[in-house]
């Protein structure tokens, strides 16, 4: 048996009978559990963590075991091969790491109580119980629960409670399903619920410490999520229920539970009546992420870890196919376009970036798989993609072929892409292994040579980048029917640009919607001709204009000066998304410049002449008639006008703060923050300081935390700036779910940045001791790289993380930031002077 790694190639379980005692006192489990299944040899082994194994017998007899804790597994000497009944007897703590079973804290009226959940996924259901904690592994489940309960709790689990004897709960017999996906959580709840149309039971609860309205939102979504993906997929939802279920500690965003989906608070409850419009759409797009896994994911699973694209690209795609479809108002594919689309390309265009599919095995590397820009966005982008190849009929008669044949079971990538490419009649996984299989993405040039428009596509890189002679098969979406559909040659000549461009009326153009994973590089004719006809083009175009202009500067292919004077020709466009794009250049260009110096100066008095005349149109205030966009706009203008210290924006703002100073929690949400922010900033005192963190403590209303985060780690004031920091460690005030975006406001904040990274440094065990386990641990490196940009930090940053470098887990992160901050400062050093210069021109237009 050597050389085997996976437990599922010695023992295969078919039925599980699991039985936890939990004890929230002495923050204790004990359990039997008792694996039906068929051992493939006489040495096999299961996994288990931090566990005291009292006893292993195989029907019924005592066989000897030894525990390997650095493998996580019971090696087992059973006295032959085939079929097999284990029963495994068992202690463990109950962690409080936000893995495997742990407790979740919170207060009501003052009172501090406690909820027990669980997060399986990736590795952690080992913690719980012993088992072939593998996703291939899948068995069907009879789950026993007993707890010290208390008056008035309430259980939840995958499967419906049958009985409950002896103070033990028992749950209905599971579907054939893999352990990352068992869950149950007991405490004391509220919920609310109702049925789809096909009679599946969907309910939202949450603690007690939530107004009952903040359950309304989530239900509602989730209840017409479920609808729609019956319909799509045209595959029943297979279990008697859904429920979502809050929890007030939650390390991830929210896990796809089968039946029993856990979120964290903000990203599930809400106040219907003061939510701004973006965080509904969060909120939604969360639910539904969620909700697709329930088909894509929990009914077909991957294979093994190096198939995660295959559960979370999907989901990812799948939540704005439903939101769009059950909230067509909301345009949000837009929200795709402004998020996902510019993360995946930024960090795809670094080399030693992973690929969407990756080989693993490390169950700390499995953690470092998930990269929300490449796993999640990348993917769902190339899975947008072959959807506009495709097209919806053939993606749903593939969907629906996929789930026949597999359901119940596992699959690979290799299975999805014959479903769709046999429903489509195209052979669809030639065209997209070279997307999932190969790292970067190709930059097109498109250039008129000797009169003729001539294509050619290459690796793009931003910063050092290795020629590894790739090429991709490019879904061109073109404008011109001369171009190819798909581009799979390194060149192609598409004729006389100017017979082509009489023939075709408009300026020449690739990508038109911006589906497909690719940036362009227009020479000066074509770009200008684009330029003097914006009016032709739509808005998803035009932000993709701005957004490959960023990225081409980013990687030194033209100068960021020469990209500067052109923002003004969308400063008073109206749409979310370009608006989106150019702000994100503009705020790129901060990099550049040092605080408070007349370098600074002109770059707010540029911001003051992109966003004065939109402040004045949209104001601080919603209006009757206004659009989405001016909805989804404003944010972007307050920001600006803020930065730019507009004198009425900051006039406005203070004023705002002062009319509702008593209830502060009740001003608008969509112009909130802006106006906390700005009272800390410009007119903070350690009273505002000390009053803000108290309601932050006390507030329950998770969008109301998060800008009352944003407004207090503002402050400039180094004395309180120290004191917030000696919050970071205190998890009655800052849980540690939330320490990062308070981590990164600190950073971000000139006047906080050296505090906050001598923390960092100085802490780095007690981070390492408390999120350590978390999927998102490595995000605080990345936090830190996202800030830096001088020669001193460079090194800084190398002198600490360098010795890290083979910590499993972190290797990839370290290697790729240090390559990124380098890009960085020697891009500050080539062009500060140039962009300086030209922001300095364009300000004084």
């Amino acid at each position: 048996m050597t050389g085997i790694t996976h437990s599922f190639d010695t023992f295969q379980p078919t039925h599980y009978d699991i039985f936890i005692d939990i004890n929230r006192g002495t923050k204790q489990i004990s359990g039997k559990s008792v694996i039906d299944g068929e051992a493939k040899d006489k040495q096999i082994f299961i996994q288990q963590k931090n566990m005291e194994i009292a006893s292993v017998q195989a029907d019924g007899n005592d066989v000897p075991f030894n525990v390997d804790n650095k493998k996580e597994v019971i090696n087992i000497t059973l006295p032959k091969a085939g079929e097999t009944t284990l029963a495994v007897e068992y202690k463990a703590p109950l962690t409080d790491s936000m893995m495997g079973i742990y407790p979740s804290y919170y207060e009501v009226d003052g009172e501090k109580k406690e909820l027990i959940g669980t997060q399986f996924e990736t590795t952690f259901a080992r913690q719980a119980f012993p088992s072939v904690d593998e996703p291939e592994a899948k068995a069907k489940f009879d789950l026993a629960i007993k707890f010290d309960e208390k008056p008035g709790e309430t259980i939840l689990a995958n499967m419906p409670e049958v009985r409950t004897e002896n103070g033990i709960h028992y749950f209905d017999t599971t579907v054939r399903m893999s352990t990352y996906l068992i869950a149950f959580a007991f405490g004391d709840l509220q919920s609310k619920q109702t049925t789809t149309k096909s009679g599946v039971k969907v309910g939202v609860f949450s603690t007690k410490a939530h107004e009952p309205k903040e359950l309304d939102f989530a239900l509602d979504i989730a209840k017409r999520s479920i609808e729609f993906y019956e319909d799509f997929y045209q595959t029943p939802y297979p279990l008697p229920h859904s429920w979502q279920l809050a929890l007030p500690d939650f390390s991830a965003g929210a896990m796809e539970n089968w039946g029993l989906v856990t979120y964290r608070e903000a990203y599930l409850l809400l106040d219907p009546d003061n939510t701004a419009l973006d965080t509904k759409q969060l909120v939604a797009t969360v639910i539904s992420h969620e909700l697709a896994h329930q088909w894509f994911g929990d009914l077909v699973t991957m294979k093994w870890w190096d198939d995660l694209w295959l559960n979370e690209s999907f989901a990812n795609m799948m939540e704005y196919v439903a939101i769009d479809a059950i909230e067509p108002d909301w345009n949000v594919w837009e929200l795709f376009q402004t998020t996902d689309v510019p993360a995946a390309l930024q960090r795809d265009a670094t080399d030693g970036v992973q690929s969407v599919h990756v080989n693993v095995e490390d169950p700390a590397e499995i953690d470092a798989l998930f990269d929300s820009a490449i796993v999640y966005a990348k993917g769902a982008r190339m899975l947008v993609m072959m959807r506009a190849l495709v097209g919806d009929d053939a993606l749903r008669e593939g969907l629906k072929n996929y789930f026949a044949a597999h359901k119940f079971a596992n699959a690979k990538g290799s299975d999805l892409w014959d479903a769709i490419g046999e429903a489509a009649g195209m052979d669809v996984a030639s065209i997209m292994n070279t997307w999932l299989e190969q790292p970067g993405y190709p930059i097109v040039r498109a250039r008129v040579v000797d009169g003729n428009l001539k294509l050619t596509q290459q690796q793009f890189f931003i910063g050092d980048g290795k020629e590894a002679g790739r090429s991709w098969k490019i879904p061109l979406n073109s404008n011109y029917d001369v171009a190819p559909k798909i581009f799979g040659n390194k060149e192609v000549d598409l004729g006389n640009y100017e017979e082509l461009r009489k023939a075709n009326g408009v300026p020449f153009r690739v990508n038109v919607g911006n589906n497909s994973h690719f940036i362009v590089r227009y020479d000066k004719t074509l770009l200008m001709d684009i330029m003097d006809n914006l009016d032709t083009v739509d808005s998803i175009s035009q932000m993709a204009i701005l957004q490959d202009l960023r990225l081409l500067a980013e990687s030194r292919q033209m100068s960021y000066a020469a990209v500067v004077p052109l923002l003004k020709h969308f400063a008073d466009n109206k749409s979310t998304v370009v608006n989106s794009a150019m702000y994100r250049f503009a705020y790129n260009l901060r990099k550049f410049i040092t605080p408070n110096t007349d370098e600074e100066k002109n770059l707010k008095k540029l911001y003051n002449n992109l966003s004065a005349k939109q402040l004045t149109r949209l104001g601080w205030s919603q209006k009757a008639d206004e659009t989405i966009d001016d909805q989804l706009t404003r944010p972007a203008i307050l920001n600006a006008a803020l930065y730019a210290e507009n004198p009425e924006a900051l006039k406005s703002a203070h004023e705002l703060f002062e009319a509702n100073k008593d209830s502060l929690a009740t001003l608008p949400a969509d112009i909130r923050i802006f106006v906390l922010r700005n009272e800390m900033k410009n007119y903070g005192s350690e009273d505002l300081f000390n009053d803000l963190l108290d309601q932050y403590r006390k507030t329950t209303d998770p969008s109301y935390k998060s800008d009352l985060c944003v407004a207090i780690t503002s402050t400039k004031d180094a004395k309180l700036i120290a004191k917030l920091i000696e919050k970071f460690e205190d998890a009655d005030t800052i849980k540690p779910q939330d320490l990062r975006a308070w981590f990164s406001g600190v950073l971000n904040n000139a006047d906080g940045e050296q505090a906050a990274w001598d923390w960092l440094r100085n802490d780095w065990k007690w981070l390492e001791d408390t999120v350590g386990g978390d999927m998102e641990f490595t995000t605080y490196i990345t936090v830190a790289m996202s800030v830096f940009r001088t020669p001193e930090r460079l090194q800084e940053f190398k002198a600490f993380f360098e010795p890290k470098i083979n910590t499993p887990g972190l290797t990839r992160e370290i290697k790729m930031d240090i390559s990124i901050i380098e890009s960085r400062v020697g891009l500050i050093q080539d062009e500060k002077d140039d962009v300086n210069a030209a922001i300095k021109l364009v300000a004084g237009e």
